[in-house]
Protein backbone atom coordinates (compact mmCIF):
# COMPACT_ATOMS: atom_id res chain seq x y z
CA UNK A 1 0.00 0.00 0.00
CA UNK A 2 2.37 2.55 -1.12
CA UNK A 3 -0.72 5.28 -1.64
CA UNK A 4 -0.57 8.59 -0.85
CA UNK A 5 -2.95 9.34 2.16
CA UNK A 6 -2.82 12.86 2.31
CA UNK A 7 -4.80 13.10 -0.62
CA UNK A 8 -7.70 10.99 1.17
CA UNK A 9 -10.35 12.14 3.40
CA UNK A 10 -9.85 11.78 6.86
CA UNK A 11 -11.66 8.78 7.72
CA UNK A 12 -10.83 6.92 4.74
CA UNK A 13 -7.35 7.68 6.03
CA UNK A 14 -8.21 6.10 9.24
CA UNK A 15 -9.67 3.21 7.51
CA UNK A 16 -6.56 2.50 5.45
CA UNK A 17 -4.20 3.24 8.22
CA UNK A 18 -5.95 0.34 10.41
CA UNK A 19 -5.89 -1.61 7.75
CA UNK A 20 -2.22 -1.37 7.13
CA UNK A 21 -1.48 -1.80 10.87
CA UNK A 22 -3.83 -5.24 10.89
CA UNK A 23 -1.65 -6.12 7.78
CA UNK A 24 1.89 -5.81 9.18
CA UNK A 25 1.25 -6.34 13.39
CA UNK A 26 2.62 -9.73 14.54
CA UNK A 27 -0.74 -12.11 15.95
CA UNK A 28 0.55 -12.83 19.86
CA UNK A 29 0.81 -15.93 20.58
CA UNK A 30 -2.40 -17.00 22.91
CA UNK A 31 -2.02 -20.49 23.27
CA UNK A 32 1.62 -19.96 24.73
CA UNK A 33 1.13 -17.68 26.87
CA UNK A 34 -2.00 -18.93 28.38
CA UNK A 35 -0.06 -22.04 28.89
CA UNK A 36 2.48 -20.46 31.01
CA UNK A 37 -0.04 -18.21 32.51
CA UNK A 38 -1.56 -21.41 33.97
CA UNK A 39 1.33 -22.81 34.51
CA UNK A 40 3.21 -20.28 36.60
CA UNK A 41 -0.09 -19.21 38.84
CA UNK A 42 -0.48 -23.02 39.52
CA UNK A 43 2.96 -23.14 40.74
CA UNK A 44 2.13 -20.05 43.18
CA UNK A 45 -0.80 -22.01 43.81
CA UNK A 46 1.04 -25.37 45.08
CA UNK A 47 4.00 -23.20 46.80
CA UNK A 48 1.38 -21.48 48.92
CA UNK A 49 -0.31 -24.98 49.88
CA UNK A 50 2.97 -26.54 50.49
CA UNK A 51 3.54 -23.85 52.95
CA UNK A 52 0.25 -23.76 54.25
CA UNK A 53 0.53 -27.80 54.80
CA UNK A 54 4.17 -27.11 56.30
CA UNK A 55 2.43 -24.49 58.97
CA UNK A 56 -0.21 -27.03 60.06
CA UNK A 57 2.60 -30.30 60.51
CA UNK A 58 3.99 -27.29 63.16
CA UNK A 59 0.60 -27.39 65.07
CA UNK A 60 -1.05 -24.30 63.85
CA UNK A 61 -4.97 -24.26 63.12
CA UNK A 62 -6.02 -24.15 60.10
CA UNK A 63 -7.17 -19.99 60.76
CA UNK A 64 -3.34 -19.44 61.96
CA UNK A 65 -2.03 -21.45 58.90
CA UNK A 66 -3.75 -19.55 56.63
CA UNK A 67 -2.61 -16.56 58.33
CA UNK A 68 0.98 -17.45 58.04
CA UNK A 69 0.74 -18.45 54.48
CA UNK A 70 -0.25 -15.54 53.67
CA UNK A 71 2.14 -13.65 55.33
CA UNK A 72 4.75 -16.42 54.00
CA UNK A 73 3.73 -15.51 50.22
CA UNK A 74 3.71 -11.80 50.82
CA UNK A 75 6.95 -11.73 52.32
CA UNK A 76 8.34 -14.09 49.01
CA UNK A 77 7.13 -11.71 46.61
CA UNK A 78 8.39 -8.26 47.87
CA UNK A 79 11.89 -10.12 48.69
CA UNK A 80 11.61 -11.32 44.79
CA UNK A 81 10.52 -8.14 43.77
CA UNK A 82 13.29 -6.50 45.57
CA UNK A 83 15.61 -8.48 44.11
CA UNK A 84 14.17 -8.29 40.30
CA UNK A 85 13.51 -11.62 40.26
CA UNK A 86 9.53 -10.99 40.19
CA UNK A 87 9.70 -9.35 36.87
CA UNK A 88 11.58 -11.93 35.31
CA UNK A 89 8.82 -14.51 36.28
CA UNK A 90 6.42 -12.39 35.10
CA UNK A 91 7.74 -12.18 31.50
CA UNK A 92 7.26 -15.41 31.55
CA UNK A 93 4.42 -16.28 33.45
CA UNK A 94 2.46 -12.62 32.16
CA UNK A 95 -1.45 -13.19 34.05
CA UNK A 96 -0.39 -15.81 35.97
CA UNK A 97 1.57 -13.77 38.52
CA UNK A 98 -1.17 -11.52 39.71
CA UNK A 99 -2.32 -14.67 41.74
CA UNK A 100 -4.49 -12.16 43.95
CA UNK A 101 -1.69 -12.53 46.99
CA UNK A 102 1.83 -12.30 45.33
CA UNK A 103 0.60 -9.98 42.90
CA UNK A 104 -1.13 -7.60 44.83
CA UNK A 105 2.85 -7.50 47.17
CA UNK A 106 4.43 -6.97 43.98
CA UNK A 107 2.31 -3.97 43.30
CA UNK A 108 3.01 -2.35 46.77
CA UNK A 109 6.90 -3.29 46.22
CA UNK A 110 7.60 -2.60 42.74
CA UNK A 111 6.93 1.37 43.01
CA UNK A 112 8.31 1.88 46.50
CA UNK A 113 11.58 0.55 44.83
CA UNK A 114 11.25 2.60 41.72
CA UNK A 115 11.04 5.90 44.07
CA UNK A 116 13.64 5.11 46.61
CA UNK A 117 15.63 7.43 45.38
CA UNK A 118 13.55 10.60 46.05
CA UNK A 119 13.72 9.74 50.10
CA UNK A 120 11.47 7.31 52.64
CA UNK A 121 8.66 9.61 52.93
CA UNK A 122 8.27 11.80 49.65
CA UNK A 123 9.62 8.63 47.21
CA UNK A 124 8.88 5.21 49.11
CA UNK A 125 5.84 6.51 51.57
CA UNK A 126 4.63 8.29 48.99
CA UNK A 127 4.33 5.53 45.97
CA UNK A 128 3.95 2.64 48.13
CA UNK A 129 0.15 3.01 47.15
CA UNK A 130 0.33 4.26 43.80
CA UNK A 131 -0.93 0.97 42.07
CA UNK A 132 -2.54 -0.71 45.00
CA UNK A 133 -4.26 1.98 46.64
CA UNK A 134 -7.48 2.39 44.30
CA UNK A 135 -7.44 -1.42 45.01
CA UNK A 136 -7.90 -1.05 48.70
CA UNK A 137 -9.52 2.13 48.65
CA UNK A 138 -12.19 0.30 46.19
CA UNK A 139 -12.49 -2.73 48.70
CA UNK A 140 -12.85 -0.82 51.64
CA UNK A 141 -15.82 1.47 50.85
CA UNK A 142 -17.41 -1.31 48.93
CA UNK A 143 -17.10 -3.50 52.00
CA UNK A 144 -18.26 -0.67 53.92
CA UNK A 145 -21.37 -0.34 51.53
CA UNK A 146 -22.61 -3.65 51.79
CA UNK A 147 -21.78 -3.60 55.98
CA UNK A 148 -24.42 -1.08 55.97
CA UNK A 149 -26.72 -2.40 53.18
CA UNK A 150 -26.52 -5.96 55.36
CA UNK A 151 -27.38 -3.99 58.93
CA UNK A 152 -30.02 -2.18 57.72
CA UNK A 153 -31.67 -5.17 55.43
CA UNK A 154 -30.94 -7.86 57.26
Amino acid sequence: MTQNLDSLPAEMQKKQYEQMIKEVKPRPPVIRNVFWAFLIGGLICVIGQVIFNLFQDLGLSKLEAGAAMSSTLVFLAALLTGLGLYDEIAKVGGAGTIVPITGFANSMVAPAMEYRAEGLVLGVGARLFTIAGPVLAFGIVTAWIIGLLYYFFR
